[in-house]
């Protein structure tokens, strides 16, 4: 392939790959709990540096903050979603 048949993939709407995989697939994230207010502005106040995990949708929405990777794998599951993990 030539450069300019890459062009589009190279730079597709934000939309585009926001939606990539949205309904499909959720990315579990380890956050500690100094993190948390950015993507879970209604989480309550929590003890500081705990290790938790998010769940996040494809296109980043927050579906689920728990304190085991296991615990968030289970609910992407039980969601028909294939947890991916984000480091």
């Amino acid at each position: 392939m030539t450069t300019t048949q890459f062009q589009d993939f190279e730079n597709p709407a934000s939309e585009a790959l926001a939606a990539m995989g949205e309904g499909e697939v959720a990315y579990v994230r380890a956050m500690s709990s100094d993190e948390v207010k950015k993507l879970f502005p209604q989480a309550p106040e929590l003890q500081p540096g705990l290790e938790l995990y998010a769940l996040l949708s494809a296109s980043g929405a927050p579906i689920l903050l728990t304190a085991s990777r296991e615990a968030a794998v289970m609910n992407a599951k039980a969601n028909d979603l294939d947890a991916v993990s984000v480091h």
